[in-house]
C-alpha cells in the first residue's frame, strides 16, 4: 500500500503545472470533448507508466546493492530540484486533428510523457518499491487526479492554483523520499 499511496501523492503533486497537464488543457480547449480526452490520458498513462515501473523494478533487481540504492535516492533528490522548474508547452497548431480526440490524446500523452518528470519518477518509484502494479496504479491515479480537473476546468484551474506552492510541496516530498532512502541504505535506522 505504501508504493500505491506514495506513487499517487508524488505524481499528483508533480503533475500540477507539468507539460502534460498543460497539454490536457490545450486538448480540452481544442476538442471540447472531455471524456475521450480523459480516456486517452488514462490509456497513455497506463502504457507509459507500466513500462517505466517495469524498467525501474527490473533494473533494481539486476543492479541490487547499496550503490544502486544511493543512485535511486539521488534521483529522487534530483527530481526535487527538477520539480521546481516550471514546464511550458508550445501551442498545438490550428489544423484539424487527423485521429480524433481519443487517439490524438493517447498518442500525444504517450510521447510527451517520454522523459518527463513523472515518467522518471515512475522509474525511480519502480526501482524503490520493486512492485510494478501498485506503482503503475499509483502513478496513473496521480496523473488522473491532476489531469481530469484540468480537462474540465482548463485555464481557470491554472489561474487559481498557486503553482510555486504546489511545486514546492512536490519537491519537498521527492527530497524527503531521497533522504529517507539514503538514511535507510546507510543503516541509520
Amino acid at each position: 500500500m505504501e508504493a500505491l499511496f506514495t506513487s499517487t501523492a508524488l505524481v499528483a503533486l508533480a503533475e500540477i503545472g507539468d507539460k502534460t497537464q498543460l497539454l490536457a488543457i490545450l486538448l480540452a480547449t481544442r476538442f471540447k470533448r472531455p471524456w475521450p480526452i480523459i480516456a486517452g490520458i488514462f490509456a497513455a498513462t497506463i502504457a507509459n507508466h507500466f513500462l517505466a515501473a517495469l524498467v525501474g523494478s527490473q533494473v533494481a533487481v539486476i543492479l541490487d546493492g547499496a550503490w544502486f540504492r544511493y543512485l535511486v535516492a539521488a534521483s529522487f533528490i534530483a527530481m526535487a530540484v527538477w520539480t521546481l522548474i516550471p514546464d511550458k508547452i508550445d501551442d498545438l497548431d490550428d489544423k484539424p486533428a487527423r485521429f480524433g480526440a481519443f487517439l490524438t490524446t493517447t498518442i500525444a500523452f504517450f510521447l510527451v510523457e517520454m522523459g518527463d518528470k513523472t515518467q522518471i519518477a515512475t522509474i525511480a518509484l519502480g526501482a524503490r518499491y520493486q512492485d510494478v502494479v501498485p506503482v503503475t496504479m499509483g502513478t496513473t491515479l496521480g496523473m488522473m487526479i491532476a489531469n481530469v480537473p484540468a480537462v474540465f476546468l482548463g485555464n481557470e484551474l491554472i489561474k487559481r492554483v498557486p503553482m510555486r506552492i504546489v511545486h514546492g510541496i512536490a519537491a519537498l516530498l521527492f527530497l524527503v523520499i531521497g533522504l529517507w532512502l539514503i538514511a535507510q541504505t546507510a543503516g541509520w535506522f
